[in-house]
């Protein structure tokens, strides 16, 4: 497949943040000399105003942003004018579909492929949806699929397969203005599980096929990678935050107690121990926190585990349902806060019936332990995207078009693709 091309950054400096339900995370990097981001600064903030990955309180969310902001540039000693930002709610969907050009037999040129991918990426869909991405996946030659690089070839059509992700314009315009707000311009929008596998994934694992689970604390997203590129995209509004919910519950103790216990106790998979070791739960309202109920920790597994369960089940449905499920392969790769529960591997190898193994960011320089987790997987892969990703969102306003301007320059480029 044709090479993607390197942006170069303005003044030296990409920056990408990551919008959670539970966290934003704001990433300022340089260029390595190995062409690899290069973390500068990194600001981390509990999540306000923001719920199932959906802004729900504009004023809330701007003021997590601008102090996650600032404490980003603090650390790198600059400031940003513009991000590669997330999108995690909004109920993306993901489709194909094949578009083709006429060439009259003449050799393919770049002004080709250009004209081909814009003409995907116009494809009007819903007028309540927001087109997010439009990927070429693969080009054909009359007819004939499968062409990797159809430059230098002769054809009398010339065709694309892009993949193209849409998302309710309502959610992404709230995120952008939100954005806006804090004085920086959205240089791109990423759905989260694309984000989380640029991160995370090996050359191998994006060529022979790999589902990628991106557990956040609102939401649980997928992508499936084949080929090099990224085929599919999906979302379940199940994360890591309903299940502090259920405990909270299910327990009678505050949200935060639910949290800790969550993360102290919580497991997937039962064992025979689990009854008789003791976890003493507060409870809500009691003033004096020696008030406390004792309970087995199975009774809190029962908890976790079901609702896992249906996590993993919700994603192998919808996986199922979309016929990607074969050419996702027997590969999963685990990413996302939520992930990091003990037993969320082997329970997602027991529901889905494949080999999975947990995604750290791989691609970026600098990241301390703490941040070099699962959790923080997305917004590294926000960095890769902002250095790689832009060729694969055609513009009117870059490659031959951008030249086109006035009514002679508009004549001479209609004549330059069509003779």
């Amino acid at each position: 497949m044709i090479k993607k091309t390197r942006v170069a950054p303005r003044n030296g400096l990409i920056a990408a943040l990551d919008i959670g339900t539970s966290k934003i995370c704001c990433f300022i990097a340089r260029i390595a000399e190995d062409g690899r981001p290069s973390i500068a600064g990194i600001g981390h903030q509990i999540s306000r105003g923001v719920r199932n990955g959906a802004i729900i309180d504009m004023e809330q969310a701007e003021l997590a942003l601008r102090t996650t902001v600032h404490a980003a540039e603090q650390m790198a000693g600059d400031t940003i004018q513009d991000v590669v930002i997330n999108l995690s709610g909004g109920y993306p969907a993901s489709q194909t579909i094949g578009v083709e050009v006429p060439i009259s037999g003449r050799e393919v040129a770049d002004h080709d492929l250009h004209r081909v991918l814009m003409q995907g990426a116009q494809v009007q869909g819903a007028v309540d949806r927001r087109l997010i991405h439009s990927i070429p996946v693969s080009y054909s030659i009359d007819g004939s699929k499968g062409i990797r690089d159809p430059r230098g070839m002769f054809a009398e059509k010339l065709g694309v397969d892009m993949h193209v992700v849409t998302a309710a314009a309502g959610a992404v315009k709230n995120l952008t203005t939100c954005v806006a707000r804090c004085h920086l311009e959205p240089r791109a929008i990423v759905v989260s599980p694309y984000a989380a596998g640029l991160a995370s994934l090996v050359d191998d694992e994006m060529d022979l096929g790999v589902t990628v689970i991106d557990m956040g604390a609102g939401t649980t997203s997928l992508a499936v990678f084949f080929d090099g590129h990224v085929v599919y995209t999906d979302s379940v509004p199940i994360g890591g935050g309903h299940v502090t919910n259920d405990i909270a519950r299910g327990l009678s103790t505050p949200l935060a107690h639910a949290e800790r216990i969550k993360t102290l106790y919580g497991n997937c998979i039962a064992t025979p121990a689990d009854e008789r070791e003791i976890i003493h739960v507060p409870q809500v309202g009691e003033e004096e926190t020696g008030i406390a109920n004792q309970i087995p920790r199975s009774i809190l597994i029962g908890i976790v585990q079901p609702r896992l369960e249906e996590t993993f089940e919700l994603v192998r449905s919808r996986l199922e349902s979309s016929g990607f499920d074969k050419i996702a392969g027997r590969r999963v790769v685990l990413t996302g806060g939520a992930s990091q529960l003990s037993g969320v591997r082997e329970l997602a190898a027991l529901v889905l019936d494949k080999q999975v193994r947990m995604g750290r960011p791989i691609r970026v320089h600098g990241l301390a332990d703490a941040t070099g987790g699962p959790a923080f997987a997305t917004g590294a892969g926000l960095l890769t995207f902002a250095l790689e990703g832009e060729s694969q969102q055609p513009r009117s306003a870059r490659g031959s078009e951008a030249h086109a301007s006035g009514f002679l320059g508009r004549i001479g480029l209609w004549l330059k693709e069509n003779f």
